[in-house]
């Protein structure tokens, strides 16, 4: 059950498992647990789950730090030139101006991705769809994203993205 508590960036909150605003994304089901509007912005809180070979692209963000909790199963994920296989209870940090990026190696991965800022929070809502159910989308055997037209949704965002979902490019 959610108990929000009046001026939530000030008084403080609380949130239940499938609990928060839920959308897919890039195959994936990411679930608001700190918007913007909870901390005025400044961070945020997804819970996601990541099906074996799904991810974000390769991206950095000039202003924004992420990192990363694996809670049940497995991620890999790339911070810089740096490859990290993370089980549950595995961390990453992906501090701002180095470019990263994630994918499930488990079946599904459940995991924590912070931000402070929140600024991921706008790219989610302007391309995610909202989940009409709290489990992962359906299988989409068509093209991938198009990464050229999420370029300008990113960066008006607050990230840059560099290339697609999956290992860096080169790698």
């Amino acid at each position: 059950m959610e108990y929000v508590m009046e001026a939530a960036s000030e008084k403080g909150f609380a949130r239940a498992r499938n609990e928060g605003e839920a959308f897919w994304l890039f195959g994936m089901l990411q679930e608001i647990k700190i918007g913007r509007a909870d901390s005025g912005g400044a961070l945020g809180l997804l819970e996601i789950q990541v099906p074996e070979g799904h991810g974000s692209p390769w991206h950095v963000h000039p202003e924004e730090d992420e990192w990363f909790y694996v809670l049940d199963g497995a991620l890999t994920v790339w911070v810089g030139d740096a490859k990290v296989e993370l089980k549950s209870g595995g961390f990453a940090f992906g501090p701002k101006g180095v470019p990263h990026t994630f994918y499930g190696t488990a079946p599904v991965t459940r995991a924590l991705v912070g931000f402070a800022p929140m600024q991921f929070e706008g790219f989610l809502r302007a391309v995610g769809h909202p989940a009409p159910v709290r489990e992962l989308p359906p299988h989409h055997d068509g093209p991938p994203p198009d990464i050229a037209k999420l370029r300008p949704i990113a960066e008006a965002n607050g990230f840059v993205i560099m290339g697609p979902p999956g290992p860096p490019p080169g790698r």
